[in-house]
């Protein structure tokens, strides 16, 4: 008797994908919800420890923003790409790549015997972040063809980085204080380990057509670390040092060659006519602001609370926890009032209420009540979780399906280069002032005038916040 064909993997997949959609799908879920903590985790639970890692490695200011803009650069330069890869590898590979990178590069963080190893330690970290980050909205996207449960889905995927967020600034001044600095790297190690247990279970995910943009990549990576290294150095040492009026100067060439690859290379990493839609180029601007204001808001406090007040680090990390105890419910309830009234709704209040938290904390002085500094923080917490559940849904709802991947690194790409940038603008403006009090409310003004600027922007968006899809 003749025996029958063996499927192709691609129809293998191809039938495990209703499966996944009836039963896999809290798996998906649970796989790209514990990846998406870890990557938001270590933007944040760095912070605190600071002041920590300062006087165990050495390094000044400039050195201790390389700490945290080492992870975010490489995260936000390598993010385009790391779509790409995504989308022409499979999900479900590309992740648990990442996942192990990125454990690999947290035990290095954590073994680093000076402030260069571990500043090239968060570098390769950064570049697993960024391979993890569209390739786990991807499998959400794979796992909830449906939009309703997509939507909600999104929602909950946003939680695993509004509970890192709440847990970065706290579990990083817990260990710091209890066991040292390095612990805070050492605890990715286990939850790595059960994301990629959980991974195991996800049925393959398809394999789309798609090609590196090596040209793109490299001018992409070349202007944001050129950039950042100028604002940085030059906040530290001036800024008409040689070698910082070099970096700005390769900062300005490589920008419009990035351009010009994308608009005529054969393989570009940026669609462009995905700016055709406004809700895209809508979303980047938005998404750049909020991490700009959240990121830089945490990185400034935290040396407020410990440099300036004299807090311990576990002290400083409790002081985050009134700003981020309600953000993942927040997220959740973000996703009913868009789908009650719109996107804009949450989307604008979000910026808003943030805007308000950024001016009240411009009144903070040198002996205000430190309980009182923290509830000023909340309205900052509270407008990001409010606002990125409706601009990730929203964004995704906008663009065809072969494009998620795509798009979901767009997104993460621009509140990436938000807050290594902010990171390193507030950093060159304490360097600068007369005060760290004077440098600190030019970083919060700057910031709250900026999240007027794109509340205005989402409200030129239609009300449903669709607006077609881009070829």
């Amino acid at each position: 008797m003749k025996s029958l064909p063996k499927p192709s993997p691609a129809s293998r997949a191809a039938a495990a994908a209703p499966e996944a959609a009836r039963g896999g799908s809290p798996v998906v879920l649970g796989a790209a919800l514990l990846g998406f903590f870890l990557i938001s985790l270590d933007a944040l639970i760095v912070t605190v420890a600071l002041p920590d890692i300062g006087r165990s490695l050495g390094g000044g200011m400039s050195g201790l923003q390389w700490v945290v803009d080492g992870y975010t650069l490489m995260f936000a330069a390598l993010m385009l790409s790391a779509g790409a890869l995504s989308d022409r590898i499979g999900a479900k590979r590309a992740y648990g790549g990442g996942l192990v990178l990125f454990a690999l590069a947290s035990a290095a963080c954590g073994l680093a015997p000076g402030l260069g190893v571990l500043v090239a330690a968060r570098l390769v970290q950064g570049a697993a972040a960024a391979v993890m980050m569209p390739a786990s909205l991807a499998l959400v996207r794979q796992g909830f063809p449906d939009q309703a449960q997509r939507a909600r889905a999104i929602a909950i995927w946003t939680v695993g980085g509004a509970v890192a967020v709440a847990a970065g600034p706290v579990l990083g001044g817990a260990l710091t204080a209890s066991a040292g600095w390095r612990w805070i790297f050492f605890v990715n190690l286990p939850a790595g380990l059960l994301a990629l247990g959980l991974l195991t279970r996800v049925s393959a995910s398809p394999r789309l057509p798609a090609r590196l943009d090596a040209v793109g990549q490299v001018t992409a990576a070349v202007a944001m670390g050129a950039l950042t290294y100028g604002v940085i150095e030059g906040g530290a040492d001036g800024f008409d040092r040689p070698s910082v009026v070099a970096s700005l100067l390769v900062a300005a060439a490589a920008a419009p060659a990035f351009l010009v690859a994308q608009v005529r290379g054969a393989h570009p990493m940026l669609p462009l006519p995905l700016f055709r839609l406004r809700v895209v180029a809508v979303s980047l601007v938005v998404g750049f602001m909020l991490n700009a204001a959240y990121y830089g808001g945490v990185f400034i406090f935290s040396l407020y609370l410990q440099q300036e007040r004299g807090q311990s680090a576990l002290h400083a990390g409790l002081m985050f926890i009134p700003m981020t105890a309600l953000v993942a419910v927040v997220n959740l309830a973000s996703a009913k009032l868009a789908e009650r009234f719109g996107p804009r709704v949450p989307m604008a209040a979000g910026q808003l209420l943030g805007t308000a938290g950024l001016v009240a904390l411009t009144a903070v002085g040198a002996h205000t009540d430190v309980w009182t500094v923290a509830a000023l923080m909340v309205p900052v917490g509270l407008g990001g979780a409010l606002a990125v559940p409706a601009l990730t849904a929203m964004l995704l709802d906008a663009v065809p399906a072969d494009r998620a991947g795509t798009a979901s690194a767009v997104l993460n790409t621009g509140r990436q280069v938000g807050g290594a940038i902010a990171v390193a603008v507030f950093g060159a403006l304490l360097a600068g002032a007369d005060t760290f009090l004077a440098g600190m409310r030019w970083s919060m003004l700057l910031a709250a005038a900026g999240l007027v600027l794109t509340a205005g922007a989402t409200l030129t968006l239609p009300r449903s916040g669709r607006a077609g899809a881009a070829g």
